[in-house]
C-alpha cells in the first residue's frame, strides 16, 4: 500500500494514477478490454492533473486529456510529442464504459493505451520529482 498524501498533494494524484495503471495492466479472464482502457485513460488523466497541481493551475474535472494538456502547456510546461498521444485516450473515458456506445476494443488498441498511459505516468513522476 502506498503512503497516502492530502488530496492537494500531486504525489497522491500520482499514487492514484499508478493504481489505475496497475488495474489497466491486470488483464484477466472475464474482464473487458474496454474497462482496462478506461483505467489506462484514468491513469494518464490523474498523472496530468498531478502536474497541474504541482504548477498550481486549477483544472476542471473533465476527462478530455487534450484540454488538460493544453492547460499544462499554457503554464509553461513543454509537452513532448509522445505525451500528446495521450489525447487519443480520452475516448476511453466515456464511450467504452457502457455497452453499445463504441466499437469493441481490439488487443492492439488495448496494448497501445497501456503503453501511452505508462509513458504519461513516468513523465509525470520525473517532473514531480524535480525540484523547482
Amino acid at each position: 500500500m502506498p503512503k497516502r498524501y492530502p488530496p492537494d498533494d500531486p504525489r497522491e494524484w500520482l499514487n492514484r494514477a499508478r493504481s489505475n495503471l496497475a488495474l489497466a495492466k491486470a488483464k484477466r479472464k472475464g474482464v473487458y478490454l474496454e474497462d482496462l482502457c478506461f483505467d489506462a485513460q484514468q491513469a494518464a488523466e490523474k498523472a496530468i492533473k498531478a502536474l497541474l497541481i504541482k504548477v498550481d493551475v486549477d483544472f476542471p474535472y473533465v476527462h478530455d486529456l487534450a484540454e488538460l494538456l493544453t492547460l499544462l502547456e499554457k503554464s509553461g510546461q513543454k509537452i513532448p510529442t509522445s505525451i500528446r498521444q495521450a489525447e487519443g485516450l480520452s475516448r476511453y473515458a466515456v464511450f467504452t464504459r457502457y455497452p453499445g456506445m463504441g466499437p469493441q476494443i481490439k488487443q492492439k488498441e488495448y496494448k497501445e493505451a497501456v503503453k501511452i498511459a505508462g509513458q504519461v505516468v513516468r513523465w509525470a513522476e520525473r517532473l514531480i520529482a524535480k525540484k523547482p
